[in-house]
């Protein structure tokens, strides 16, 4: 290897310049084509636009709704607490030890799985198995 074979990891790749000459292959209609809306200045269609035909999101039926007001809760198991470093577990000591990514509205503790350790857990909900296993084991379920 010399210095002088080293590729950069990313390639440049040059800008197109059109409209500059037919030398170039983009001078002219600058690899626009001929005429039509595409070729006009501030021309094009939207996303989804089908040439006039009714577009597929307008064709297809719709089914059921969205609740805007519904709150999106992190499911956390018992046998993932079981990886928790700290022996209170909450949704921020969670995210630190890169158990679970992000808490969206806050963490719901299910009953699945094995709990090891005692620990003092708070959270949003939890389920009513969840909670007597964590009491079982001496530890605490806080609803926060």
């Amino acid at each position: 290897m010399k210095l002088g074979e080293i590729e950069s990891a990313t390639k440049k790749v040059a800008r197109k310049r059109v409209g500059r000459g037919i030398g170039s292959g983009l001078g002219k209609t600058s690899g626009r084509g001929h005429k039509g809306q595409k070729a006009r200045s501030g021309g094009g269609v939207r996303r989804g636009f089908e040439g006039g035909q009714t577009p597929l999101y307008r064709r297809l039926p719709k089914r059921g709704f969205t609740n805007i007001h519904a709150n999106n809760y992190t499911e956390v198991t018992l046998t993932i607490l079981n990886k928790a470093t700290t022996e209170e577990v909450t949704a921020e000591s969670l995210i630190k030890d890169n158990i679970i990514s992000k808490a969206n509205d806050g963490i719901v503790i299910l009953a699945t799985g094995k709990l090891d350790k005692k620990l003092t857990v708070k959270a949003v909900r939890f389920t009513k198995a969840a909670k007597e296993k964590i009491e079982a084991l001496g530890g605490k379920a806080e609803v926060i």
